[in-house]
Parts: structure tokens; C-alpha cells; sequence
């Protein structure tokens, strides 16, 4: 996929449906905003960000310049979850006018405040700045390729560095700022859109003459001379008592790029062939396994089913072998079946919640321009699809003879979320130790807890009701009063073994997509190839139920006929890959150094791995589900 923002998406829609109004209209927060020569820019601050803590703060929690009063933008709850702190600041514009040297405030650090400002300096912090709903970028050209031009996200607070001649290693911040704001111009019209926001930071010892005023004229800085801040000036050094005076420039650039496309920068992938490389890898997988299934299904198992339905006599009878014998056994209710109903129907939850949100995100409805739009879409998704992990699991638990249905939905409703709640709880009071803007309030836990009883608690128990009062579900053969003991079985088929070679395949499908993934999440980078990721969704369940079915066959010619919960262990080890592959990237590609970052991202890839686990193991078990009871329904049984 090209990476193609929102807006243009939302853009054709609703023009082809809003087409006899003669008009086009945009959802809240993408629509365009056009302005004429001279209207005020009002830039907002939000959090700071930091690789190597992954603990953001809030911009005015360094002593840096306030305008008069401080307001908070209305977040979103997937805003409010990604520690995002959007405020104004004291950065004022006028569209198509360049400012130079525009003096923002003058501070004096105390003790305090420099060993505030040294802490993120040496944390690699960066700021993080909007415009018109654009984030600030640092542009630059990767040393390995001059010609392609590579966006940071924010400027960093500071440097640490030394002076020629010296060893000794000093701090310095970047009090100065060039901001250049791209704008498209209507020719007609004369109106510009704002398509770019990009700034080059820079420290500056500024100097003046007198004592300070608010009227003072800089030495180093000065708009009257026309004398502009280069990298050749004296940095600014962080040190208690040292007087530290912010600047910015201004420069508006005329662009190509028009509003629609205005994210394509920011959106732009350098490694597409990497992401090809990666579906083709995975469609080699499905390709193996596919020919697997094909073997089993129209030479194998056909030939086993012929067999089976032609033996005429009582000796032929008895002479039977394979997974024919398990015909009474193979759908014998499992061992702790409610908690396999359980997990089943929180799966189907899952499925529910990522396909509808897969969909969403190909048809261009989840942009990065609406912050933490993805996040809160998911949880509302979530909620609702409620219904079908009640009704999936009160199915499943009627099939097994069940008569405690309201015991069922209960367990259902809050077995998975109560486990994710307990362990974003810990890892939420560690954050909020931490005095970081990343701690959730308890306005938005209460938020949360009543989506989860509010919304899905109902909705599960209805999904419950609605799956009782359907007739049971019927197995195509019946189940024998006394279970056939299972033959000593080979080491291959061993469960354990089984199981761990099971969730190879399904994790080699995923997980070079799974580096991009956790690069935008722990690297804080844009990820906005759904298209490439919903592909890797497709292969992800076709290799779960692929592998499923071939272990499974595998097992019930071996004349053991407990696969209720290998089915969904099979493809479900999947999860225990990702969260070493999880472990692998922290070791190699991360350099967090906080023993509480430490178990943030542990505690993350633990509630994401678990949910891996219950979405491919239900995929796993649903398909098992269906073979077996395909072969036994095709089989005439005496």
C-alpha cells in the first residue's frame, strides 16, 4: 500500500456521496484549513518522548517559556492512553510572512532546572510540536543514502559535547529554532494550506549589550542586520546560574505537494521491497502447507474415507486402523473444557475486533493525522464484539453438555480483560512513579471499567443468551460411555513437541512485519502500511488453520484422539516466538537503560503476546473443529 493519508480517502467518499449537494465535506480534525497572508499560527506542544526511556513528559514540565496562560486541547482516550499532552505555546506565526530572530523569553537556571534540563539531554529526549494538526519534523539524509531524505519526529532538547581542546564533556540545549512552513497556494484564489512543518534546532550563546529588557537588540541575532544563527556560534551551555534566551526564525516555502498528499512524507516507507520480501516469504509458507492439506484432503484422506465406507464383513470391520478407530472417542468433551469455551470466545473477540479494524484501516479510515484514533477504535471495537465471544463460547460450552451458562459468560466476560487490567494497572502505578505524562488518570481508568462493565459485560451475557436458545449443536458420530485407551505414541507426536513445531510457522509468517511493528511502537515512528499488513493477517490465519489441520490429522491417525486442546495450543505457541523475537529486538535494537522502562516494555509484550496466543489458538481450534467433523461425517459408521 502507498501510504495514502486519510484525508484523500475520506475526501472521494464523501464526495461521491454527498455529489447532488453539489459539495464535499470532511470528517472532525482532517478537514483542511485555508488560510490568506498574514493570519495568526498558533503552534501547540506536546509531550516529550524519549527511545531510550519510552517515558514521555509533558513539554512544560522543563522550565521552558509559557505564554500567559496554558489550555489543554481535548484529547481522545487513545491520546489520553499514549501519554499525550497537547497545549499551546508561546510560538506565533502570521502565514507568508518570514519572522527572523524573534525572541521567545529569557530564563536563569537554578541547580534544579539545569540537572531537569541534563537529565533529558542525556535521555535523548525530543520535543514534540503542531501545526495545523502536523507534527514537527527534523528532516536529514541517512549517512548510508545521500538521496533519500529522512524525517525525525521533534527536535532534541540538547546535546552533550566538548570543546575543542578539552576533554571535559559539556550540555548544551537547543534554544534556538528555524521553522520552515511549507504551504500549497491556490493560484486562483490566493489561499494556502499549510503541507509541511519542519524545523532545524540550534544552541546559541546569544548575546546582548546593557542589561536585559524586553526591548533588547541581540548581537548574535538580529533582524535589523540581517545577521541569521548558523551552526558556527557559540553553543549554550546547561549550568546552574547560566541565562539562557529561546529564539526562533520563520521561513514559509511554497510546495507542490497539495493538502491531500501532505502526509505522504511522513507516511513514506524506504523499505517497501523489505515488505514484499516479507508477504513472499510468508506466501512460500502457505504454498508448503497448502500442498500438505491438499495431499491429505484429495489423496490421503479420500483414500482412507473409500476404504472405510467399502468394508463389508465383520473381520473387515475389525481390522480397522487409523483415525477411524476414534470415531466413539474423537468427540469426547476435553479436560477443564469450560476454560477451552472460554478462551475460544475470547478469541472469536479478538478476531472480531482486528478484522473489523483491518478493514477500516485499508479503506483509509484510521489515519495518523487523528492521534490515537487507532487505539480508541480498537477498545470500542473490542467492547462491542462482546456479543460474539459470549455467543461463541456459551455454543461451544452447550455442545459439551454444559448447563451453567450464566457461570460460562461470567468467566468469559472477565477472565481475559480482569488479567490485562491487573497487569496495565501495576505497570500504570510504576509510570506514574515516575511522574510521567504517560501515567493514565483515573478519570480514564474509570473510562475504561465502565466500557468493560457498561458494555461488554452486557453484550456477552446477551451473546450468551441469544447461543442457549439455539438447538445444540449435533456431532456427526456418537460419543462411546467408556474411552478407548491411546497406544503408546511416537516421540514426534509427543504433545509438548508438537505443540512448539506448531507455532514456528504460523510466527515465521508474521514476523518480519513484526519488526516494522515494534519499531513504530517502541522507536516511536509512523506505521501506516495496512495494506501490507492486512495481507500478512490473511496468511497469518490460513497458516494457523493450515498447520492446525495437518498436526491434527497426524494425531488422530496415530489413534489419539485428544485434540480439543492441542488444536488450540498448536497454533497458540505462536505467541511464545513472538515474545522471545520481543526479547530479541529489546537486546539488539533498543537501548533503554531504566530498570522501569525495562519492565514497561516486558509488561507490554507480555499482554500483547497473550493476546497473539488467544487469537491464533482460536483460529488453530476452529479450524481442527471443522476437519474433524468434516472426515467423521463422511465416514459410514455401524
Amino acid at each position: 500500500m502507498s501510504g495514502e493519508p486519510l484525508a484523500r480517502h475520506i475526501w472521494i467518499s464523501m464526495c461521491l456521496l454527498l455529489v447532488v449537494h453539489g459539495r464535499c465535506f470532511y470528517l472532525p480534525g482532517v478537514a483542511p484549513e485555508d488560510f490568506v497572508k498574514g493570519d495568526l499560527l498558533k503552534v501547540k506542544v506536546n509531550k516529550l518522548t524519549s527511545t531510550k526511556t519510552q517515558l514521555p513528559y509533558s513539554y512544560y514540565s522543563l522550565p521552558y517559556c509559557r505564554p500567559d496562560k496554558i489550555f489543554d486541547s481535548a484529547e481522545n482516550l487513545g491520546e489520553v492512553l499514549r501519554g499525550d499532552i497537547i497545549e499551546n505555546s508561546p510560538y506565533v506565526f502570521k502565514m507568508r510572512e518570514p519572522q527572523m530572530c524573534n525572541i521567545v523569553c529569557h530564563i536563569t537556571l537554578n541547580a534544579k532546572t539545569a540537572k531537569d534540563f541534563k537529565e533529558k539531554i542525556d535521555d535523548e529526549y525530543r520535543v514534540n510540536m503542531i501545526l495545523d494538526n502536523l507534527p514537527l519534523v527534523v528532516p536529514f539524509r541517512r549517512p548510508d543514502q545521500e538521496s533519500t531524505l529522512v524525517y525525525q519526529h521533534g527536535f532534541h532538547v540538547g546535546l552533550r559535547g566538548q570543546y575543542a581542546g578539552t576533554k571535559e564533556e559539556k550540555y548544551f540545549i537547543h534554544n534556538h529554532l528555524t521553522f520552515t512552513v511549507k504551504f500549497h497556494k491556490d493560484t486562483v484564489t490566493e489561499l494556502a494550506r499549510i503541507v509541511g512543518f519542519e524545523v532545524k534546532p540550534f544552541s546559541v550563546k546569544h548575546e546582548y549589550e546593557g542589561n536585559w529588557n524586553d526591548k533588547i537588540r541581540l548581537t548574535t541575532c538580529d533582524p535589523h542586520a540581517k545577521r541569521a544563527v548558523t551552526s558556527s556560534e557559540s553553543p549554550q551551555e546547561v549550568e546552574d546560574k547560566k541565562e539562557i534566551i529561546f529564539t526562533y526564525d520563520v521561513e514559509f516555502e511554497e510546495s507542490d505537494v497539495k493538502w491531500a498528499s501532505r502526509w505522504d512524507t511522513y507516511l513514506l516507507m524506504a523499505d517497501d521491497q523489505i515488505h514484499w520480501f516479507s508477504i513472499v516469504n510468508s506466501l512460500m509458507i502457505v504454498l508448503f502447507l497448502s500442498g500438505m492439506v491438499a495431499m491429505i484432503m484429495l489423496r490421503t484422506l479420500y483414500r482412507d474415507i473409500s476404504k472405510y465406507n467399502q468394508l463389508e464383513t465383520q473381520e473387515e470391520a475389525q481390522e480397522e486402523t487409523g483415525w477411524k478407530l476414534l470415531h466413539g472417542d474423537v468427540f469426547r468433551p476435553p479436560t477443564n473444557s469450560d476454560l477451552l469455551c472460554i478462551y475460544v470466545g475470547t478469541g472469536v473477540q479478538f478476531f472480531g475486533m482486528i478484522l473489523v479494524m483491518m478493514i477500516f484501516a485499508v479503506l483509509g479510515f484510521l489515519s495518523p493525522s487523528n492521534r490515537g484514533g487507532l487505539m480508541t477504535v480498537m477498545l470500542l471495537i473490542w467492547v462491542f464484539m462482546g456479543f460474539f465471544a459470549g455467543y461463541s463460547s456459551a455454543r461451544l460450552y452447550k455442545m459439551f453438555r454444559g448447563t451453567e451458562w450464566k457461570k460460562i459468560t461470567l468467566k468469559t466476560a472477565f477472565m481475559f480483560p480482569a488479567t490485562v487490567f491487573a497487569i496495565f494497572f501495576v505497570l500504570n502505578a510504576l509510570i506514574w512513579g515516575e511522574k510521567s505524562s504517560g501515567a493514565v488518570p483515573f478519570g480514564t481508568m474509570f473510562a475504561l471499567v465502565f466500557l468493560w462493565f457498561g458494555i461488554s459485560v452486557p453484550l456477552v451475557f446477551f451473546g450468551s443468551y441469544v447461543s442457549f436458545r439455539r438447538p445444540i449443536t449435533e456431532e456427526p458420530v456418537k460419543t462411546n460411555k467408556i474411552p478407548r485407551q491411546i497406544p503408546e505414541q511416537a516421540w514426534y507426536m509427543n504433545p509438548a513437541f508438537s505443540i512448539l513445531i506448531g507455532g514456528i510457522l504460523p510466527f515465521g509468517a508474521v514476523f518480519i512485519e513484526l519488526f516494522f511493528i515494534l519499531t513504530s511502537i517502541w522507536l516511536h515512528q509512523f506505521y501506516y502500511i495496512f495494506g501490507f499488513l492486512f495481507i500478512v493477517f490473511i496468511i497469518l490465519i490460513v497458516t494457523c488453520a493450515e498447520i492446525t489441520i495437518v498436526l491434527c490429522y497426524f494425531q488422530l491417525c496415530s489413534e489419539d484422539y485428544l485434540w480439543w486442546w492441542r488444536s488450540y495450543l498448536t497454533s497458540g505457541s505462536s505467541a511464545l516466538y513472538l515474545f522471545l523475537y520481543a526479547a530479541f529486538y529489546f537486546f539488539t535494537k533498543l537501548e533503554i537503560t531504566k530498570p522501569v522502562s525495562w519492565i514497561l516494555y516486558f509488561g507490554y509484550m507480555l499482554i500483547v503476546s497473550y493476546a497473539f496466543f488467544v487469537l491464533t489458538g482460536t483460529i488453530g481450534f476452529y479450524a481442527c473443529f471443522w476437519f474433524t467433523r468434516l472426515i467423521y461425517s463422511s465416514v459410514k459408521i455401524d
